[in-house]
């Protein structure tokens, strides 16, 4: 990559006329799961833009359309939180006292305590949302200063973000594995072990505007471009990545089991298989041969409504290619079926050996094998007999026994409306705003929360949940105002605080304040610096934060086939980290847990074939949760950039159903089930897949009134007026938000006398 080193420079900070140039990371709101290399300029004390850092080997210069923006609109905006405010009125009223952070965190501590002494720290709740900067600190403020084990993924039902990947991929083969795009390596494509992907499979991922997990979505136009990929997309909509596809298959959401178990038929039964390696590193294979001996194309092509003929294609092709490399999205979680879905995603990578090795999947780990994730500090912290205090594992033993440290959201949320074993005295929300983006039945866990005494609220901005439920919101900071550390998945990652906004503490301020007013006897570190350094010396890390911070970041590549080696478990023996040492196609994990241990397929319980009758009034297959450039998740809507360009929410809709429903496009819309119903506008699109719609989320309107009932206009285009709770996988893992049944039709004046903010306005009066 060619580009000017006189202008852009590797050391950390430099002079460039009037400005400071700062070379940082990003990876905190308002923005996304990534850490790109972003280059600060900065005036007077003052961001005063942002440009890519193309020194930056994981992101290479490149940046978003949010990130470019984020200076005035983000960082430097005025309606952003500046100081802890104390509620005043009413829950909803929005009515606020400016206080101070030693009267803020008095407020905590005497609730905490109270807590503590009335039922115990299993009272007290901590939830954050999508994994960003809060992946690790909040489960650590959780842990170490309100000593509870109840952190959780706010309200998300079924933990339906890649938990439920990460969890099956623990019992398959000892963690998850991501496309190798040659990430790994700081040299990137001239490592000369690397291999573009002859093939990449896309599965419910429009990658290129989702960037989800640690990943950057155009590495995989990359190694389309520069390695002549060929692609295979499934997905219900063919997206622009799609549209450049070999094969486009377009199933019946939540089918998608079906469609890879038929693809594991045709590679088993017409021998594409690879033999070395299921013979050598694979176990089950003969059970898996038997399971799938009748999952024919023809079976999953009734099931999914697609052509027999393109799985058998799309089977064949992938099998073809050395290496083949597989890209999951977040519709593998959304589904009831999300970890039998995910496993057979597994076997497909498996028995074609295309797992960690170049151009394939690679399983994913952070450079130092640091637990910088939900469960960091847990088992320091959480004695053994808490521990089992954490909500839900008993119902769920996944949780127990799975991938991440997290109380089953389902149950905080049945918890909170029966306070039933206990009630939860304390909620504290981080980079969450749950009625308005992941909680489905959005007003059922709005009249649940109001039953929480006291709940406090950390984001930059005043949320529609903030508004609704909270008693004390704590203005939070942006990563060019923190000092922090990450590894997802890497290269291992400090950013450094370079400005300050107002008030504003980072997340990690508010961990060491809390931590060490609530327990400063037992915590190791007394400052940020210190809790940084522990966070990697606690897991052996070879370095510290203070000398990473000046490197900005670092890779630690282990090479390929590291099964061969024994690097991928801890006692140094070849093989995966598994019960059996293998790649588990049969997991013994899975079936000691009493799950199926093999891929398999369950209709969704809300379907045309599950729900017959309930198809007949709700004739639409509704999926839900599109990604847009301008927007992650909730966030943005605030900016009038973004809003320029997609100033309303929308659903996509195949024309020959809208013509059937008389529905015109950019037409307001009723979208409705038997929960509830939402408007959005129509837009029509023939690459839809017939019978099926495509709904917006995590919309509001901070332009109209913020207090309830209006809250910035949430409920009335809140499709999770529509989803579900507590309709999870075997697991606890995986629910629906992605297939469910709907009917549309026209807003028209009669049809909009009762609106649903009117509806939830009513709910919450009857409540009171």
């Amino acid at each position: 990559m060619k580009f000017n080193e006189n202008l852009y420079r590797k050391e950390k900070h430099w002079k460039e006329g009037e400005f400071d140039v700062y070379r940082n990371m990003q990876w905190t709101g308002p923005g996304c799961h990534e850490g790109c290399g972003v280059l600060f300029y900065v005036k007077d004390g003052k961001v005063d833009h942002i440009e890519g850092d193309p020194n930056d080997e994981f992101s290479r210069g490149r940046l978003c359309m949010r990130c470019l923006n984020m200076v005035d609109e983000a960082i430097n905006n005025p309606t952003r939180l500046g100081h802890p405010l104390k509620r005043v009125g009413k829950r909803g009223e929005n009515k606020w006292e400016q206080i101070s952070w030693d009267e803020a965190y008095d407020m905590i501590e005497d609730h905490v305590r109270a807590a503590w002494d009335e039922i115990g720290p299993e009272a007290i709740i901590a939830l954050e949302g999508t994994g960003r900067n809060v992946v690790w600190q909040i489960p650590l403020l959780e842990y170490s200063a309100f000593k509870s084990p109840n952190f959780g993924c706010g309200f998300l039902s079924g933990d339906s973000c890649y938990l439920p990947r990460c969890s099956a991929s623990v019992g398959v083969m000892g963690g998850p594995a991501v496309v190798d795009c040659g990430q790994y390596d700081p040299r990137r494509y001239d490592n000369p072990e690397y291999k573009f992907p002859e093939v990449i499979l896309q599965w419910g991922c429009n990658a290129v505007k989702t960037n989800a997990d640690g990943f950057l979505g155009h590495w995989l136009v990359d190694c389309m471009k520069e390695g002549g990929s060929k692609l295979i997309n499934v997905d219900p909509r063919v997206t622009w990545m799609g549209s450049r596809a070999e094969y486009n298959i377009q199933p019946r959401p939540g089918t998608d089991a079906a469609v890879a178990m038929a693809m594991i038929n045709v590679i088993i039964e017409e021998d594409l298989y690879d033999h070395d390696f299921v013979e050598n590193w694979c176990y089950g294979f003969d059970a898996l041969r038997d399971e799938m001996k009748d999952k024919t194309p023809e079976w999953a092509a009734e099931i999914a409504w697609v052509d027999a003929e393109d799985i058998r294609g799309a089977a064949r092709l992938y099998a073809s290619g050395k290496p083949s490399a597989f890209h999951w999205g977040l519709s593998t979680d959304m589904t009831p079926n999300g970890v039998g879905q995910a496993h057979a995603f597994m076997v497909l990578e498996g028995i074609t050996g295309n797992v960690d090795v170049p151009g394939g999947n690679y399983l994913a780990t952070g450079p130092y094998g640091v637990d910088a994730l939900y469960g960091c500090g847990y088992n320091y912290f959480i004695s053994p007999e808490l521990q089992e205090k954490r909500i839900g594992v008993e119902k769920y033993p996944m949780h127990k026994y799975g991938a991440a440290a997290c109380a089953v959201g389902d149950e905080i949320l049945l918890q909170l409306e029966t306070e039933q074993p206990y009630q939860i005295k304390v909620m504290y929300l981080a980079g969450t705003n749950p009625i308005v983006n992941m909680a489905a039945e959005a007003p059922r866990v709005y009249k649940a929360m109001l039953n929480c005494p006291f709940i406090v609220v950390a984001d930059m901005w005043m949320t529609p949940t903030a508004t609704a439920c909270a008693d004390l919101v704590l203005p939070v900071a942006m990563s060019c105002e923190r000092d922090s550390f990450r590894e997802w998945w890497t290269p291992s990652r400090a950013i450094t605080k370079i400005t300050q906004y107002e008030e504003a503490k980072s997340d990690e301020e508010i961990l060491v304040d809390l931590s060490l007013r609530l327990n400063g006897d037992n915590v190791p570190w007394h400052d940020v610096e210190s809790l940084l350094n522990w966070v990697l010396a606690k897991d052996d890390a070879p370095r510290t934060w203070t000398e990473l911070k000046d490197m900005m970041y670092e890779y630690n590549f282990q090479g390929y086939r590291r099964y061969e080696s024994g690097k991928l478990r801890p006692d140094g023996q070849p093989g995966f980290n598994t019960m059996t040492s293998k790649l588990e196609l049969q997991s013994c994990l899975l079936g000691a847990l009493g799950y199926h241990d093999l891929p398999y397929f369950e209709e969704p319980p809300e379907s045309p074939v599950s729900a017959p009758e309930l198809y007949k009034e709700y004739p639409l297959v509704l999926t839900t949760g599109k990604r847009h450039w301008e927007f992650f998740h909730s966030e943005h809507r605030n900016m009038p950039t973004m809003r320029e360009f997609r100033p309303e929410p929308t659903f996509d809709i195949n024309p020959v159903d809208a013509e059937k429903y008389g529905i015109e496009d950019g037409q307001w819309v009723w979208i409705e089930n038997q929960r509830g119903r939402c408007r959005q506008i129509a837009h029509l699109v023939p690459t839809m897949k017939e019978g099926t719609i495509c709904a917006d989320h995590g919309w509001s309107f901070p332009e109209t009134e913020e207090s309830a009932p209006n809250l910035q206009g949430i409920w009335d285009v809140n499709i999770n007026n529509l989803t579900t709770q507590c309709v999870v996988g075997e697991t606890g893992y995986g629910a629906p938000y992605r297939c469910l049944l709907c009917k549309i039709y026209p807003v028209t004046e009669e049809n909009s006398k009762v609106t649903p903010t009117q509806v939830v306005a009513q709910m919450i009066a009857d409540a009171e």
